[in-house]
C-alpha cells in the first residue's frame, strides 16, 4: 500500500483492492468485508472496489483509495480520481450543497493534483 499524505485526506494506492482492510486493520468497513473482496473475481475490468472515499475507523479522518490495476488508462485513472475526490470534496464541505462550486472546484483542483502523484505509480502514463 502506498501512502500519500494529503493537506486534508490520505490517498491510498494499491493494485490489490483487498489491501485496503490489511492497511486499516479492519476486517469489515463501513459495509464492505474482506472476505467477499477476497472471493470476488478481481480484474482490471471490474473489481470489488475500484475507488472508495470515506473516514477512517474512529476517527473524523478521510481517506480516498484508488486500485491501481484500475487505471488502465489516462482517462480511466482520472474519471476513477475525480469520481472518489468529490466524495471527498462533498464530506469536506460537510455535504452542504450550498456550497456546490467550491465542492466541485476542490474535487477538480485536487485531481490535478493527485493525478501526477498516481502517475508516478503506473508505468503506462
Amino acid at each position: 500500500m502506498i501512502e500519500i499524505n494529503r493537506p486534508k485526506y490520505t490517498l491510498l494506492l494499491s493494485h490489490d483492492p483487498c489491501e485496503i482492510f490489511w492497511h486499516i486493520g479492519a476486517a469489515e468497513l463501513h459495509g464492505l468485508d474482506y472476505k467477499s473482496c477476497k472471493l470476488y473475481k478481481n480484474t482490471n475490468q471490474d473489481s470489488y472496489i475500484a475507488g472508495w472515499c470515506n473516514y477512517f475507523p474512529d476517527s473524523k479522518d478521510i481517506f480516498v483509495f484508488i486500485n491501481l490495476s484500475r487505471c488502465t488508462s489516462e482517462l480511466e485513472t482520472t474519471l476513477l480520481l475525480n469520481h472518489e475526490l468529490f466524495h471527498a470534496s462533498l464530506m469536506l464541505h460537510d455535504w452542504n450543497l450550498e456550497q456546490e462550486e467550491q465542492i466541485v472546484s476542490w474535487a477538480e483542483a485536487e485531481t490535478r493534483e493527485a493525478f501526477f502523484l498516481i502517475k508516478q505509480n503506473l508505468n503506462f502514463l
